[in-house]
């Protein structure tokens, strides 16, 4: 008998415009267009497979995300992007996002069944509901429709795009009577090299996981410590075993933000200089959107206000990520931290877990997520690119290769293959709805 594959560390690059601190674009000399720059896009997918990474991975927003006066927003489509990207690499992974909520079942599955083509079996599709209620009115409705009808939206629409993608791998045609659609038909696309694109799940609700533990192969979580983010695992993972599937087909991927120096003085000398330079109040407004109150609701010198810690809000209601707001509150009790040290620990990053120093730091963080059982890999979020992307590449890949936790080449080029995904696993929960 054959032996079972080495168990490696997942590694995606979540590729948030030119870095995720609000002045990157100040940085390297970066071209002021860089971000609706397809070439910038490739020397960022170029970069990432120099260093063996698994795949690239493209957040979105169906509308303007980010207030340009203080940061550029990508403009182009995902799926645009990563087509670009696939042409100039042949191993890297290959994830957008698109939301269930404004888009169309078949159109999308089309649209990422064709991306997996052309690339060689190398497309996932993220799936997200979309909590930013600025968006409804660029689809012509007055709201944004409430969580709960998302969540049934997204559930369906998940199962309608699986059900497509296996009409063009041999399935039978789709004739499905739902909630929201109807659809009868068939995808043209021929069969990729991995069957059909992997499915990935953002979003840290209690309908988020439920979800993710059905239906997704990959999960991109936020947990700002390890406790929570071993509960988190342990929690989709249970959800998945009850669903009836392998556990171990659904890959667990907190955010990790780093800010890397050659010595641990210099890592803090960068950070402290997006510090400086930030807008005025825009870390506490960043922070009390996330927790879903008004910025002079919070004082920095106490810790968060009792209306934030008794309990979770009104899922119904909430108009920010509710994944992102209890990893907050979990992080501020935990730790007992006042506004002002939470604003210092998060320094803009939100929900996710931040890392300021060494490439030996980020790579001790890295495996201990990893033996304790809290992560099976990581979507890296770098300062800005493409340096904080080089130095990860040039300096933590080697380390964490030496500790045996990662590869030294591709041994797939799908990333089905990299990530030990039968394609059964992406169908389990199809039948049962289609």
């Amino acid at each position: 008998m054959s032996a079972e594959p080495q168990r490696h560390v997942i590694l995606n690059v979540n590729v948030l415009d030119v870095g995720i601190t609000h002045d990157a674009w100040r940085h390297n000399n970066l071209d002021r267009l860089a971000f609706v720059d397809a070439g910038y896009f490739q020397r960022i997918g170029q970069i990432a497979e120099r260093g063996t990474l698994d795949a690239f991975f493209l957040a979105d927003g169906p509308g303007l995300r980010e207030d340009p006066r203080f940061k550029p927003s990508r403009s182009l489509e995902p799926t645009l992007i990563l087509a670009a990207v696939a042409a100039v690499t042949e191993n890297l992974g290959l994830i957008g996002t698109a939301s269930s909520t404004f888009n169309d079942p078949w159109e999308l599955a089309y649209r990422f069944q064709s991306l997996d083509y052309v690339s060689g079996g190398r497309a996932a599709w993220n799936v997200v509901t979309t909590y930013s209620p600025d968006v409804a009115g660029n689809f012509g409705l007055p709201e944004l429709p409430d969580r709960d009808a998302r969540y049934r939206r997204a559930s369906e629409f998940v199962d309608v795009v699986t059900a497509l993608w296996r009409s063009a791998n041999g399935g039978p045609p789709v004739e499905h009577r739902g909630e929201f659609f109807t659809v009868s038909g068939r995808l043209p696309v021929p069969v990729s090299a991995q069957g059909f694109p992997l499915l990935v799940q953002a979003g840290g609700s209690p309908a988020g996981r439920e979800l993710a533990g059905r239906e997704a192969n990959a999960v991109f979580s936020a947990e700002l410590s390890l406790r929570a983010g071993i509960d988190h695992y342990n929690q989709v993972k249970a959800v998945a075993a009850r669903a009836g599937r392998d556990p171990a087909h659904v890959k667990i991927l907190p955010g990790l933000i780093t800010t890397i120096g050659s010595t641990e003085q210099e890592a803090y000398r960068r950070h402290e200089e997006t510090q400086v330079s930030a807008p005025d109040g825009f870390p506490l407004t960043r922070l009390a959107g996330s927790l879903g109150v008004a910025p002079d609701e919070l004082d920095p010198d106490a810790p968060l206000p009792r209306k934030v810690l008794d309990g979770p809000p009104d899922p119904k209601h909430f108009k920010a990520s509710l994944g992102f707001r209890e990893s907050v509150v979990r992080l501020a009790q935990d730790e007992n931290l006042t506004v002002r040290d939470l604003l210092t620990q998060l320094a803009g990053g939100g929900g996710h877990r931040k890392i300021v120093g060494t490439p030996e730091q980020v790579a001790d963080t890295i495996e201990r997520w990893f033996r304790a059982g809290a992560a099976d890999g990581f979507n890296l979020m770098p300062d800005r690119f493409p340096d904080g992307l080089e130095v990860f590449t040039d300096h933590v890949v080697p380390l964490l290769r030496q500790r045996g936790l990662f590869r030294h080449e591709y041994e797939s080029r799908t990333l089905r293959g990299r990530l030990n995904i039968p394609i059964s696993s992406s169908v389990a929960a199809v039948s049962a709805a289609s």
